[in-house]
Protein backbone atom coordinates (compact mmCIF):
# COMPACT_ATOMS: atom_id res chain seq x y z
CA UNK A 1 0.00 0.00 0.00
CA UNK A 2 1.31 3.44 -0.99
CA UNK A 3 -0.07 6.76 0.25
CA UNK A 4 -0.16 9.90 -1.90
CA UNK A 5 -1.29 13.45 -1.20
CA UNK A 6 -3.09 14.74 -4.28
CA UNK A 7 -3.46 18.52 -4.76
CA UNK A 8 -5.74 20.31 -7.23
CA UNK A 9 -4.58 23.86 -6.39
CA UNK A 10 -8.13 25.28 -6.53
CA UNK A 11 -9.12 28.94 -6.68
CA UNK A 12 -11.06 29.65 -3.45
CA UNK A 13 -12.35 33.17 -4.12
CA UNK A 14 -14.96 33.17 -6.89
CA UNK A 15 -17.43 36.08 -6.45
CA UNK A 16 -20.36 35.11 -4.24
CA UNK A 17 -22.84 36.32 -6.86
CA UNK A 18 -21.32 34.31 -9.72
CA UNK A 19 -23.34 31.16 -10.47
CA UNK A 20 -21.90 30.13 -13.82
CA UNK A 21 -19.52 27.27 -14.68
CA UNK A 22 -16.02 27.16 -13.22
CA UNK A 23 -14.63 25.89 -16.54
CA UNK A 24 -13.82 27.28 -20.01
CA UNK A 25 -15.95 30.43 -19.88
CA UNK A 26 -15.54 31.49 -16.24
CA UNK A 27 -14.35 35.12 -16.67
CA UNK A 28 -10.63 35.40 -15.95
CA UNK A 29 -11.22 38.89 -14.55
CA UNK A 30 -12.20 37.00 -11.39
CA UNK A 31 -8.60 35.80 -11.02
CA UNK A 32 -6.50 37.93 -8.67
CA UNK A 33 -2.79 37.35 -9.49
CA UNK A 34 -1.71 38.69 -6.11
CA UNK A 35 -3.95 36.20 -4.34
CA UNK A 36 -2.74 33.55 -6.79
CA UNK A 37 0.89 34.21 -5.87
CA UNK A 38 0.20 33.40 -2.26
CA UNK A 39 -1.90 30.37 -3.18
CA UNK A 40 0.79 28.78 -5.36
CA UNK A 41 3.38 29.11 -2.63
CA UNK A 42 0.97 27.93 0.05
CA UNK A 43 -0.05 24.90 -2.01
CA UNK A 44 3.58 24.02 -2.70
CA UNK A 45 4.26 24.17 1.04
CA UNK A 46 1.39 21.69 1.59
CA UNK A 47 2.81 19.28 -0.97
CA UNK A 48 6.28 19.51 0.55
CA UNK A 49 4.79 19.05 4.03
CA UNK A 50 3.37 15.69 2.90
CA UNK A 51 6.93 14.41 2.60
CA UNK A 52 7.80 15.76 6.06
CA UNK A 53 4.99 13.78 7.72
CA UNK A 54 5.71 10.53 5.90
CA UNK A 55 3.65 10.18 2.72
CA UNK A 56 5.03 7.99 -0.04
CA UNK A 57 4.25 10.44 -2.81
CA UNK A 58 2.49 13.57 -3.99
CA UNK A 59 0.27 14.08 -7.03
CA UNK A 60 -0.39 17.07 -9.30
CA UNK A 61 -2.50 17.30 -12.45
CA UNK A 62 -3.30 19.35 -15.56
CA UNK A 63 -6.37 21.46 -16.28
CA UNK A 64 -6.88 24.63 -18.29
CA UNK A 65 -8.99 27.80 -18.09
CA UNK A 66 -10.81 26.97 -14.87
CA UNK A 67 -11.08 27.78 -11.18
CA UNK A 68 -11.21 24.10 -10.16
CA UNK A 69 -7.47 23.52 -10.50
CA UNK A 70 -4.91 26.22 -11.27
CA UNK A 71 -2.26 23.92 -12.76
CA UNK A 72 -2.25 24.40 -16.53
CA UNK A 73 1.34 23.11 -16.36
CA UNK A 74 1.73 20.48 -13.62
CA UNK A 75 5.26 19.91 -14.92
CA UNK A 76 6.28 23.32 -13.57
CA UNK A 77 4.98 22.37 -10.14
CA UNK A 78 6.58 18.92 -10.34
CA UNK A 79 9.95 20.42 -11.25
CA UNK A 80 9.84 22.57 -8.10
CA UNK A 81 8.92 19.52 -6.02
CA UNK A 82 11.74 17.54 -7.63
CA UNK A 83 14.20 20.07 -6.20
CA UNK A 84 12.48 20.79 -2.88
CA UNK A 85 11.85 17.18 -1.82
CA UNK A 86 14.22 14.25 -1.44
CA UNK A 87 12.17 11.10 -0.93
CA UNK A 88 8.55 11.19 -2.14
CA UNK A 89 7.45 9.92 -5.53
CA UNK A 90 6.19 12.78 -7.72
CA UNK A 91 3.17 11.74 -9.75
CA UNK A 92 2.03 14.00 -12.58
CA UNK A 93 -1.50 12.69 -13.16
CA UNK A 94 -1.10 13.57 -15.90
CA UNK A 95 -0.15 15.42 -19.08
CA UNK A 96 -3.06 15.60 -21.54
CA UNK A 97 -1.18 14.17 -24.52
CA UNK A 98 -3.53 15.26 -27.36
CA UNK A 99 -2.96 18.91 -26.36
CA UNK A 100 0.81 18.71 -26.97
CA UNK A 101 2.25 19.25 -30.44
CA UNK A 102 4.81 17.80 -30.62
CA UNK A 103 4.45 15.27 -27.77
CA UNK A 104 8.24 15.08 -27.52
CA UNK A 105 7.84 18.08 -25.18
CA UNK A 106 6.27 15.65 -22.70
CA UNK A 107 9.12 13.15 -23.17
CA UNK A 108 11.68 15.89 -22.53
CA UNK A 109 9.97 17.56 -19.56
CA UNK A 110 9.15 14.29 -17.83
CA UNK A 111 12.77 13.19 -18.31
CA UNK A 112 13.97 16.47 -16.77
CA UNK A 113 11.77 15.95 -13.71
CA UNK A 114 12.97 12.37 -13.37
CA UNK A 115 16.62 13.40 -13.60
CA UNK A 116 16.32 16.36 -11.21
CA UNK A 117 14.48 14.21 -8.66
CA UNK A 118 16.92 11.31 -8.92
CA UNK A 119 14.38 8.95 -10.47
CA UNK A 120 11.21 9.71 -8.50
CA UNK A 121 8.79 10.65 -11.30
CA UNK A 122 5.55 8.80 -11.95
CA UNK A 123 4.53 9.72 -15.50
CA UNK A 124 0.80 10.20 -15.85
CA UNK A 125 -0.71 10.35 -19.32
CA UNK A 126 -4.33 11.33 -19.97
CA UNK A 127 -6.63 11.92 -22.91
CA UNK A 128 -7.72 15.13 -21.16
CA UNK A 129 -11.14 16.18 -19.92
CA UNK A 130 -13.91 17.29 -22.23
CA UNK A 131 -13.60 20.99 -21.26
CA UNK A 132 -9.99 21.03 -22.44
CA UNK A 133 -11.09 20.38 -26.02
CA UNK A 134 -13.17 23.56 -25.94
CA UNK A 135 -10.29 25.50 -24.42
CA UNK A 136 -7.80 24.31 -27.06
CA UNK A 137 -10.17 24.02 -30.06
CA UNK A 138 -8.90 20.53 -30.82
CA UNK A 139 -11.20 18.13 -32.66
CA UNK A 140 -12.48 15.81 -29.90
CA UNK A 141 -13.12 13.04 -32.41
CA UNK A 142 -9.33 12.78 -32.79
CA UNK A 143 -8.69 12.63 -29.02
CA UNK A 144 -8.18 8.89 -28.65
CA UNK A 145 -6.14 8.60 -31.86
CA UNK A 146 -3.87 11.53 -30.92
CA UNK A 147 -3.42 10.10 -27.43
CA UNK A 148 -2.36 6.69 -28.74
CA UNK A 149 0.08 8.14 -31.25
CA UNK A 150 1.57 10.57 -28.72
CA UNK A 151 1.96 7.78 -26.16
CA UNK A 152 3.76 5.59 -28.68
CA UNK A 153 6.11 8.43 -29.63
CA UNK A 154 6.95 9.29 -26.00
CA UNK A 155 7.67 5.72 -24.95
CA UNK A 156 9.75 5.14 -28.07
CA UNK A 157 11.67 8.36 -27.39
CA UNK A 158 12.54 7.02 -23.93
CA UNK A 159 13.44 3.49 -24.98
CA UNK A 160 14.96 3.69 -28.48
CA UNK A 161 18.41 5.20 -29.10
CA UNK A 162 18.18 8.40 -31.15
CA UNK A 163 18.12 10.04 -33.45
CA UNK A 164 15.31 8.30 -35.30
CA UNK A 165 12.44 9.43 -37.49
CA UNK A 166 8.80 9.21 -36.41
CA UNK A 167 6.06 9.38 -39.02
CA UNK A 168 2.48 9.14 -37.81
CA UNK A 169 -0.90 10.45 -38.83
CA UNK A 170 -0.86 13.41 -36.43
CA UNK A 171 2.83 13.87 -35.61
CA UNK A 172 5.80 13.80 -37.99
CA UNK A 173 9.27 14.41 -36.58
CA UNK A 174 12.44 14.09 -38.64
CA UNK A 175 14.82 13.81 -35.67
CA UNK A 176 13.62 12.28 -32.40
CA UNK A 177 16.63 12.49 -30.08
CA UNK A 178 15.59 13.80 -26.66
CA UNK A 179 18.14 15.11 -24.18
CA UNK A 180 17.98 14.33 -21.28
CA UNK A 181 16.82 10.73 -20.94
CA UNK A 182 15.03 9.56 -17.77
CA UNK A 183 16.96 7.89 -14.96
CA UNK A 184 14.34 5.16 -14.53
CA UNK A 185 14.78 2.43 -17.10
CA UNK A 186 13.27 1.46 -19.40
CA UNK A 187 11.04 4.40 -18.43
CA UNK A 188 9.26 5.88 -15.39
CA UNK A 189 6.20 4.17 -13.94
CA UNK A 190 3.16 5.16 -16.01
CA UNK A 191 -0.28 5.93 -14.56
CA UNK A 192 -3.41 6.57 -16.58
CA UNK A 193 -6.59 7.90 -14.93
CA UNK A 194 -10.04 6.99 -16.17
CA UNK A 195 -13.74 7.50 -15.50
CA UNK A 196 -15.11 4.34 -17.05
CA UNK A 197 -14.09 4.58 -20.70
CA UNK A 198 -13.72 1.04 -21.99
CA UNK A 199 -10.95 2.08 -24.37
CA UNK A 200 -8.91 3.49 -21.49
CA UNK A 201 -9.38 0.42 -19.29
CA UNK A 202 -8.40 -1.93 -22.10
CA UNK A 203 -5.39 0.18 -23.09
CA UNK A 204 -4.03 0.32 -19.53
CA UNK A 205 -4.50 -3.43 -19.07
CA UNK A 206 -2.82 -4.18 -22.40
CA UNK A 207 0.20 -2.00 -21.55
CA UNK A 208 0.34 -3.26 -17.94
CA UNK A 209 0.27 0.29 -16.64
CA UNK A 210 -1.59 1.51 -13.53
CA UNK A 211 -5.24 2.58 -13.67
CA UNK A 212 -6.29 5.46 -11.40
CA UNK A 213 -10.01 5.82 -10.65
CA UNK A 214 -11.11 9.44 -11.06
CA UNK A 215 -12.94 10.70 -7.93
CA UNK A 216 -16.36 12.21 -7.18
CA UNK A 217 -18.36 9.00 -7.50
CA UNK A 218 -19.79 6.71 -4.79
CA UNK A 219 -17.82 3.68 -3.66
CA UNK A 220 -20.10 1.33 -5.64
CA UNK A 221 -19.00 2.94 -8.92
CA UNK A 222 -15.34 2.43 -8.03
CA UNK A 223 -16.06 -1.22 -7.24
CA UNK A 224 -17.46 -1.68 -10.73
CA UNK A 225 -14.63 0.33 -12.31
CA UNK A 226 -11.82 -1.69 -10.74
CA UNK A 227 -13.62 -4.98 -11.33
CA UNK A 228 -13.80 -4.00 -15.00
CA UNK A 229 -10.06 -3.26 -14.98
CA UNK A 230 -9.20 -6.60 -13.37
CA UNK A 231 -11.36 -8.37 -15.97
CA UNK A 232 -9.47 -6.54 -18.73
CA UNK A 233 -6.15 -7.67 -17.23
CA UNK A 234 -7.38 -11.26 -17.09
CA UNK A 235 -8.38 -10.99 -20.76
CA UNK A 236 -4.73 -10.04 -21.43
CA UNK A 237 -3.58 -13.18 -19.65
CA UNK A 238 -2.46 -11.94 -16.23
CA UNK A 239 -3.76 -10.94 -12.78
CA UNK A 240 -3.73 -7.24 -11.95
CA UNK A 241 -1.30 -6.18 -9.23
CA UNK A 242 -2.87 -3.97 -6.52
CA UNK A 243 -0.20 -1.35 -7.33
CA UNK A 244 -1.73 -1.16 -10.82
CA UNK A 245 -4.81 0.39 -9.25
CA UNK A 246 -5.35 3.63 -7.37
CA UNK A 247 -8.36 5.16 -5.65
CA UNK A 248 -8.58 8.97 -5.48
CA UNK A 249 -10.86 10.28 -2.74
CA UNK A 250 -11.27 13.42 -0.57
CA UNK A 251 -10.17 12.76 3.02
CA UNK A 252 -10.51 14.89 6.14
CA UNK A 253 -9.40 13.90 9.66
CA UNK A 254 -10.12 15.81 12.87
CA UNK A 255 -10.18 14.94 16.55
CA UNK A 256 -13.81 13.74 16.51
CA UNK A 257 -16.45 12.93 13.90
CA UNK A 258 -18.46 15.98 14.88
CA UNK A 259 -15.47 18.31 14.68
CA UNK A 260 -14.46 16.87 11.33
CA UNK A 261 -17.84 17.63 9.78
CA UNK A 262 -17.95 21.08 11.39
CA UNK A 263 -14.51 22.03 10.06
CA UNK A 264 -14.88 20.49 6.61
CA UNK A 265 -18.45 20.67 5.34
CA UNK A 266 -18.58 24.28 4.08
CA UNK A 267 -15.36 23.79 2.12
CA UNK A 268 -16.67 20.62 0.49
CA UNK A 269 -19.86 22.40 -0.62
CA UNK A 270 -17.87 25.25 -2.15
CA UNK A 271 -16.03 22.62 -4.15
CA UNK A 272 -19.20 20.77 -5.20
CA UNK A 273 -21.38 23.78 -5.99
CA UNK A 274 -18.83 26.33 -7.20
CA UNK A 275 -15.86 24.41 -8.71
CA UNK A 276 -17.36 21.24 -10.19
CA UNK A 277 -19.97 22.91 -12.46
CA UNK A 278 -18.69 22.70 -16.02
CA UNK A 279 -16.36 19.74 -15.46
CA UNK A 280 -18.80 17.36 -17.15
CA UNK A 281 -18.84 19.18 -20.52
CA UNK A 282 -18.47 16.49 -23.18
CA UNK A 283 -17.94 17.76 -26.74
CA UNK A 284 -19.45 15.70 -29.59
CA UNK A 285 -17.14 12.90 -30.66
CA UNK A 286 -15.13 12.89 -27.43
CA UNK A 287 -16.56 9.59 -26.16
CA UNK A 288 -17.14 6.47 -28.25
CA UNK A 289 -20.61 4.92 -28.46
CA UNK A 290 -19.45 1.75 -26.68
CA UNK A 291 -17.96 3.71 -23.78
CA UNK A 292 -20.80 6.23 -23.50
CA UNK A 293 -23.23 3.57 -22.33
CA UNK A 294 -20.84 2.45 -19.63
CA UNK A 295 -20.16 6.02 -18.45
CA UNK A 296 -23.86 6.88 -18.37
CA UNK A 297 -24.42 4.11 -15.81
CA UNK A 298 -22.63 6.36 -13.30
CA UNK A 299 -23.69 9.80 -14.56
CA UNK A 300 -26.54 10.27 -12.09
CA UNK A 301 -24.28 9.47 -9.14
CA UNK A 302 -21.65 12.12 -9.91
CA UNK A 303 -20.75 14.32 -6.91
CA UNK A 304 -22.18 17.41 -8.63
CA UNK A 305 -25.67 16.00 -7.99
CA UNK A 306 -25.28 15.84 -4.21
CA UNK A 307 -27.59 17.94 -2.02
CA UNK A 308 -27.15 16.68 1.56
CA UNK A 309 -24.37 15.61 3.91
CA UNK A 310 -26.11 12.25 4.38
CA UNK A 311 -25.61 11.58 0.67
CA UNK A 312 -21.90 12.34 1.03
CA UNK A 313 -21.62 9.87 3.92
CA UNK A 314 -23.82 7.14 2.45
CA UNK A 315 -21.99 7.12 -0.88
CA UNK A 316 -18.60 7.68 0.75
CA UNK A 317 -17.83 10.45 -1.71
CA UNK A 318 -15.47 11.79 0.96
CA UNK A 319 -13.95 10.01 3.96
CA UNK A 320 -14.46 12.36 6.91
CA UNK A 321 -14.20 11.81 10.65
CA UNK A 322 -11.99 11.01 13.60
CA UNK A 323 -8.79 9.01 13.08
CA UNK A 324 -10.64 5.88 14.18
CA UNK A 325 -13.57 6.46 11.81
CA UNK A 326 -11.35 7.32 8.86
CA UNK A 327 -9.14 4.27 9.51
CA UNK A 328 -12.11 1.90 9.66
CA UNK A 329 -13.70 3.33 6.50
CA UNK A 330 -10.47 3.19 4.54
CA UNK A 331 -9.70 -0.40 5.58
CA UNK A 332 -13.20 -1.43 4.52
CA UNK A 333 -13.09 0.40 1.20
CA UNK A 334 -9.54 -0.48 0.21
CA UNK A 335 -10.39 -4.11 0.89
CA UNK A 336 -13.53 -3.82 -1.27
CA UNK A 337 -11.62 -2.19 -4.11
CA UNK A 338 -8.38 -4.19 -4.01
CA UNK A 339 -6.31 -1.08 -4.79
CA UNK A 340 -2.69 -0.67 -3.70
CA UNK A 341 -2.45 3.12 -4.09
CA UNK A 342 -4.49 5.53 -1.98
CA UNK A 343 -4.58 9.04 -3.46
CA UNK A 344 -6.05 11.39 -0.87
CA UNK A 345 -7.34 14.88 -1.59
CA UNK A 346 -6.39 16.45 1.73
CA UNK A 347 -7.14 19.99 0.58
CA UNK A 348 -10.46 20.69 -1.10
CA UNK A 349 -12.25 23.88 -2.16
CA UNK A 350 -11.74 26.63 0.39
CA UNK A 351 -10.14 24.49 3.11
CA UNK A 352 -7.55 26.80 4.71
CA UNK A 353 -3.85 26.15 5.17
CA UNK A 354 -3.95 25.42 8.91
CA UNK A 355 -6.71 22.83 8.58
CA UNK A 356 -5.01 21.26 5.56
CA UNK A 357 -1.77 20.80 7.51
CA UNK A 358 -3.65 19.45 10.51
CA UNK A 359 -5.47 17.03 8.23
CA UNK A 360 -2.21 15.77 6.71
CA UNK A 361 -0.54 15.46 10.10
CA UNK A 362 -3.39 13.58 11.79
CA UNK A 363 -3.70 11.21 8.84
CA UNK A 364 0.04 10.53 8.78
CA UNK A 365 0.35 10.11 12.54
CA UNK A 366 -2.83 8.25 13.45
CA UNK A 367 -4.28 6.66 10.30
CA UNK A 368 -1.40 5.76 8.00
CA UNK A 369 0.45 3.48 10.49
CA UNK A 370 -2.71 1.41 11.03
CA UNK A 371 -3.28 1.10 7.30
CA UNK A 372 0.34 0.04 6.76
CA UNK A 373 -0.13 -2.62 9.44
CA UNK A 374 -3.37 -3.80 7.83
CA UNK A 375 -1.82 -3.94 4.36
CA UNK A 376 1.86 -4.92 4.93
CA UNK A 377 4.39 -4.25 2.21
CA UNK A 378 5.02 -7.30 0.09
CA UNK A 379 1.66 -8.87 0.90
CA UNK A 380 -1.37 -8.58 -1.41
CA UNK A 381 -4.09 -6.12 -0.59
CA UNK A 382 -7.32 -7.83 0.48
CA UNK A 383 -9.04 -8.68 -2.78
CA UNK A 384 -12.79 -8.67 -3.42
CA UNK A 385 -14.33 -11.88 -4.63
CA UNK A 386 -16.33 -12.08 -7.85
CA UNK A 387 -19.47 -11.36 -5.84
CA UNK A 388 -17.96 -8.14 -4.58
CA UNK A 389 -17.28 -9.39 -1.04
CA UNK A 390 -13.81 -9.43 0.49
CA UNK A 391 -12.23 -12.81 -0.15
Amino acid sequence: MRFFSFHLMPYPDLPSDYDGPAWVTVPNQFYDPNLGSGLYNRYLDELIYAEEVGFDGVCVNEHHQNAYGNMPSPNLIASILARQTSRVRIAVVGNALPLYDPPTRVAEEFAMIDVISGGRLIAGMVVGGGPEYYSFSINPADARERFQEAHDLIVKAWTTPGPFEFIGKHFRIRYVNPWPRPIQQPHPEIWIPGAGSLETVEFVARQRYAYMGIPYFPITVFERMFRMFRDACEAEGYEADPLQQGWLVPIYVAETDEQARREYEEHLWYFVKRLLPGITIQPPGYTSVRSLGNILKSAGTFMLNLETWDQVVDGQYAIVGSPETVTDLLIENLSRLGTGNLLGLFQLGTLPHDLTKKNLALFAEQVMPKLRAEFPEGQPVHRPSAAGQVA
